[in-house]
Protein backbone atom coordinates (compact mmCIF):
# COMPACT_ATOMS: atom_id res chain seq x y z
CA UNK A 1 0.00 0.00 0.00
CA UNK A 2 3.00 2.81 0.55
CA UNK A 3 4.06 1.60 -2.32
CA UNK A 4 1.39 2.90 -4.36
CA UNK A 5 0.20 5.63 -2.79
CA UNK A 6 3.99 6.89 -3.03
CA UNK A 7 3.73 6.16 -7.11
CA UNK A 8 0.45 8.23 -7.19
CA UNK A 9 0.37 11.11 -4.74
CA UNK A 10 2.88 13.78 -5.33
CA UNK A 11 5.33 14.39 -2.71
CA UNK A 12 4.09 17.81 -2.19
CA UNK A 13 0.73 16.41 -1.03
CA UNK A 14 2.02 13.48 1.22
CA UNK A 15 4.14 16.07 3.09
CA UNK A 16 0.64 18.24 3.81
CA UNK A 17 -1.15 15.20 4.89
CA UNK A 18 1.46 14.56 7.28
CA UNK A 19 1.79 18.11 8.23
CA UNK A 20 -2.19 17.73 9.19
CA UNK A 21 -1.67 14.49 10.85
CA UNK A 22 0.98 16.33 13.38
CA UNK A 23 -1.37 19.71 14.32
CA UNK A 24 -4.62 17.95 14.53
CA UNK A 25 -3.10 14.64 16.26
CA UNK A 26 -4.69 12.38 14.31
CA UNK A 27 -1.91 9.56 14.42
CA UNK A 28 -3.16 5.63 15.18
CA UNK A 29 -1.78 5.05 18.10
CA UNK A 30 -2.52 8.87 19.02
CA UNK A 31 0.91 10.92 19.56
CA UNK A 32 1.21 10.37 23.30
CA UNK A 33 -0.85 7.79 24.08
CA UNK A 34 1.63 4.32 23.83
CA UNK A 35 1.59 2.61 26.66
CA UNK A 36 5.22 1.22 27.21
CA UNK A 37 4.24 -0.94 30.62
CA UNK A 38 7.22 -2.32 31.65
CA UNK A 39 9.41 -1.61 29.05
CA UNK A 40 9.32 1.98 30.35
CA UNK A 41 12.50 2.12 31.54
CA UNK A 42 16.33 3.58 30.28
CA UNK A 43 18.19 0.41 31.40
CA UNK A 44 17.28 -3.51 29.85
CA UNK A 45 15.01 -5.92 31.77
CA UNK A 46 17.91 -8.70 31.65
CA UNK A 47 21.75 -7.49 31.59
CA UNK A 48 22.55 -10.80 30.92
CA UNK A 49 21.15 -11.07 26.99
CA UNK A 50 18.21 -13.19 28.53
CA UNK A 51 20.04 -15.82 29.57
CA UNK A 52 18.59 -16.27 32.96
CA UNK A 53 14.84 -16.03 31.28
CA UNK A 54 15.19 -18.84 28.51
CA UNK A 55 16.96 -18.75 25.25
CA UNK A 56 18.35 -15.57 24.12
CA UNK A 57 16.20 -13.93 21.19
CA UNK A 58 18.91 -13.73 18.99
CA UNK A 59 20.53 -17.78 19.40
CA UNK A 60 16.70 -18.68 19.16
CA UNK A 61 17.68 -17.32 14.98
CA UNK A 62 21.01 -19.13 14.85
CA UNK A 63 19.75 -22.02 16.19
CA UNK A 64 17.16 -21.88 13.38
CA UNK A 65 19.35 -21.61 10.89
CA UNK A 66 21.74 -24.01 11.85
CA UNK A 67 18.97 -26.63 12.29
CA UNK A 68 17.61 -25.43 8.59
CA UNK A 69 21.22 -26.25 6.98
CA UNK A 70 22.05 -29.12 9.33
CA UNK A 71 22.98 -31.60 6.61
CA UNK A 72 25.59 -29.06 5.79
CA UNK A 73 27.66 -30.10 9.12
CA UNK A 74 29.81 -33.15 7.85
CA UNK A 75 32.77 -34.78 7.79
CA UNK A 76 35.91 -32.42 9.21
CA UNK A 77 34.16 -29.29 10.84
CA UNK A 78 35.61 -26.57 11.99
CA UNK A 79 34.04 -23.78 14.83
CA UNK A 80 35.32 -20.93 16.92
CA UNK A 81 35.57 -21.09 20.57
CA UNK A 82 34.78 -24.47 21.28
CA UNK A 83 32.75 -27.22 19.02
CA UNK A 84 28.95 -26.95 20.54
CA UNK A 85 27.12 -26.50 17.46
CA UNK A 86 29.68 -28.91 15.53
CA UNK A 87 28.49 -32.04 17.54
CA UNK A 88 25.09 -30.90 17.94
CA UNK A 89 23.92 -30.22 14.29
CA UNK A 90 26.44 -32.82 13.00
CA UNK A 91 25.21 -35.63 15.03
CA UNK A 92 27.26 -38.95 12.85
CA UNK A 93 28.40 -36.97 9.58
CA UNK A 94 30.77 -35.55 11.69
CA UNK A 95 34.32 -37.47 11.20
CA UNK A 96 36.43 -34.81 12.91
CA UNK A 97 36.34 -31.51 14.63
CA UNK A 98 38.70 -28.73 15.14
CA UNK A 99 38.28 -25.15 17.23
CA UNK A 100 39.88 -22.08 16.32
CA UNK A 101 40.67 -19.90 18.73
CA UNK A 102 42.27 -16.01 18.97
CA UNK A 103 44.05 -16.15 22.35
CA UNK A 104 45.71 -19.04 23.58
CA UNK A 105 44.60 -20.60 27.16
CA UNK A 106 41.03 -22.18 25.37
CA UNK A 107 41.60 -26.60 26.54
CA UNK A 108 39.20 -26.88 23.26
CA UNK A 109 41.07 -24.67 20.36
CA UNK A 110 43.50 -27.10 18.25
CA UNK A 111 44.35 -24.21 15.99
CA UNK A 112 45.64 -20.64 17.82
CA UNK A 113 45.36 -17.68 15.21
CA UNK A 114 44.65 -14.36 14.76
CA UNK A 115 41.74 -14.38 11.98
CA UNK A 116 42.27 -10.54 11.43
CA UNK A 117 46.20 -10.42 10.53
CA UNK A 118 47.61 -10.93 7.26
CA UNK A 119 49.98 -12.52 8.27
CA UNK A 120 48.57 -15.54 9.73
CA UNK A 121 49.82 -19.16 8.33
CA UNK A 122 46.32 -21.06 8.20
CA UNK A 123 45.74 -24.87 6.56
CA UNK A 124 44.58 -24.56 3.37
CA UNK A 125 41.59 -26.33 1.69
CA UNK A 126 40.75 -28.52 4.72
CA UNK A 127 37.33 -28.60 6.46
CA UNK A 128 34.27 -29.37 4.32
CA UNK A 129 32.40 -26.99 7.01
CA UNK A 130 33.33 -24.03 8.98
CA UNK A 131 30.28 -22.72 11.61
CA UNK A 132 31.37 -19.16 12.66
CA UNK A 133 28.22 -17.87 14.63
CA UNK A 134 28.11 -14.25 16.36
CA UNK A 135 32.02 -14.07 15.44
CA UNK A 136 32.92 -11.94 12.46
CA UNK A 137 31.85 -8.30 14.50
CA UNK A 138 34.64 -9.41 17.17
CA UNK A 139 37.16 -8.90 14.15
CA UNK A 140 38.24 -5.45 12.94
CA UNK A 141 40.00 -6.49 9.63
CA UNK A 142 36.88 -8.51 8.50
CA UNK A 143 38.23 -8.86 4.95
CA UNK A 144 41.54 -10.07 5.92
CA UNK A 145 39.16 -12.89 8.27
CA UNK A 146 36.30 -13.45 5.42
CA UNK A 147 39.90 -14.70 3.17
CA UNK A 148 41.53 -16.58 5.63
CA UNK A 149 37.74 -18.50 6.08
CA UNK A 150 37.71 -19.36 2.07
CA UNK A 151 41.29 -20.42 2.00
CA UNK A 152 40.72 -22.96 5.03
CA UNK A 153 37.30 -24.48 3.30
CA UNK A 154 37.88 -27.49 1.12
CA UNK A 155 36.42 -26.74 -2.61
CA UNK A 156 32.56 -27.79 -2.67
CA UNK A 157 32.93 -27.06 1.41
CA UNK A 158 30.34 -24.93 2.91
CA UNK A 159 30.46 -21.68 5.18
CA UNK A 160 27.37 -20.95 8.03
CA UNK A 161 27.67 -17.81 9.10
CA UNK A 162 25.67 -15.64 12.13
CA UNK A 163 25.96 -12.35 12.48
CA UNK A 164 24.54 -9.46 14.48
CA UNK A 165 22.06 -7.12 13.21
CA UNK A 166 20.11 -4.82 15.25
CA UNK A 167 21.71 -6.01 18.91
CA UNK A 168 23.63 -4.84 21.95
CA UNK A 169 27.21 -3.96 22.13
CA UNK A 170 28.34 -7.01 23.90
CA UNK A 171 32.76 -6.79 23.86
CA UNK A 172 34.52 -3.65 24.73
CA UNK A 173 38.10 -3.28 23.78
CA UNK A 174 40.40 -2.65 26.99
CA UNK A 175 37.48 -4.09 29.51
CA UNK A 176 37.31 -7.59 27.64
CA UNK A 177 39.91 -9.94 25.84
CA UNK A 178 38.41 -8.45 22.34
CA UNK A 179 36.27 -5.35 21.34
CA UNK A 180 32.84 -5.15 18.76
CA UNK A 181 33.59 -3.43 15.73
CA UNK A 182 30.57 -4.16 13.29
CA UNK A 183 27.37 -4.81 12.84
CA UNK A 184 25.69 -5.93 9.98
CA UNK A 185 23.14 -5.52 7.38
CA UNK A 186 21.90 -8.25 4.10
CA UNK A 187 23.49 -5.56 1.61
CA UNK A 188 27.18 -5.44 3.85
CA UNK A 189 27.26 -9.18 4.47
CA UNK A 190 26.72 -10.01 0.63
CA UNK A 191 29.01 -7.87 -0.34
CA UNK A 192 31.79 -9.03 1.54
CA UNK A 193 31.04 -12.30 0.66
CA UNK A 194 31.26 -11.98 -3.25
CA UNK A 195 34.31 -9.42 -2.54
CA UNK A 196 36.37 -11.94 -0.45
CA UNK A 197 35.07 -14.97 -1.71
CA UNK A 198 35.34 -14.93 -5.51
CA UNK A 199 32.92 -17.66 -7.28
CA UNK A 200 31.16 -18.82 -4.23
CA UNK A 201 27.65 -19.44 -4.03
CA UNK A 202 26.56 -17.14 -1.31
CA UNK A 203 22.84 -16.78 0.35
CA UNK A 204 22.50 -14.45 2.90
CA UNK A 205 19.32 -13.98 4.82
CA UNK A 206 17.83 -11.49 7.92
CA UNK A 207 15.50 -12.79 10.40
CA UNK A 208 13.08 -10.67 13.12
CA UNK A 209 11.00 -7.65 13.05
CA UNK A 210 10.77 -4.39 15.14
CA UNK A 211 9.31 -7.02 18.36
CA UNK A 212 11.77 -9.01 18.36
CA UNK A 213 14.37 -6.04 17.83
CA UNK A 214 12.50 -4.64 21.34
CA UNK A 215 12.52 -7.73 22.65
CA UNK A 216 16.50 -8.46 22.07
CA UNK A 217 17.96 -5.13 23.06
CA UNK A 218 15.84 -5.69 26.32
CA UNK A 219 17.24 -8.81 26.93
CA UNK A 220 13.57 -10.86 26.90
CA UNK A 221 13.72 -14.49 26.00
CA UNK A 222 12.48 -16.39 22.84
CA UNK A 223 10.13 -18.18 25.17
CA UNK A 224 7.96 -14.81 25.85
CA UNK A 225 7.36 -14.16 22.58
CA UNK A 226 4.63 -16.16 20.10
CA UNK A 227 6.05 -18.62 17.57
CA UNK A 228 4.27 -15.69 14.53
CA UNK A 229 6.05 -12.92 16.61
CA UNK A 230 9.56 -14.81 16.02
CA UNK A 231 8.89 -16.12 12.85
CA UNK A 232 7.93 -12.54 11.16
CA UNK A 233 10.29 -10.84 9.30
CA UNK A 234 10.21 -7.49 8.18
CA UNK A 235 13.09 -6.11 5.67
CA UNK A 236 13.74 -2.95 7.88
CA UNK A 237 14.44 -4.34 11.43
CA UNK A 238 17.23 -7.35 10.40
CA UNK A 239 18.04 -8.59 14.18
CA UNK A 240 20.48 -11.66 12.53
CA UNK A 241 22.20 -11.78 9.81
CA UNK A 242 22.74 -15.42 8.62
CA UNK A 243 24.58 -16.87 5.77
CA UNK A 244 25.34 -19.99 3.69
CA UNK A 245 28.28 -20.23 1.21
CA UNK A 246 29.60 -23.02 -0.56
CA UNK A 247 33.27 -22.69 -2.03
CA UNK A 248 33.59 -23.25 -5.66
CA UNK A 249 34.96 -26.71 -7.10
CA UNK A 250 36.73 -24.74 -9.60
CA UNK A 251 37.17 -21.45 -10.50
CA UNK A 252 35.22 -19.31 -12.28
Amino acid sequence: MRAWVRAIVPLRLRLWVRAQQRRWRLQWPRAGSVDFGALRRVQPLSRLVGFERGLPLDRYYIEGFLTAHAADVRGHVLEFGDDTYARRFGDTRVTACAVLHATAGNPQATIVADLGAVTTTLPENRFDCIICTQTLQMIYDVRTALGHVHTMLKPGGVLLLTAHGISRITRHAGVDPWGEYWHFTTQSLRRLLRETMPAAAVEVAAHGNVLTAIALLHGLAAEELTADELQYRHPDYEVVITARVVKATTAR
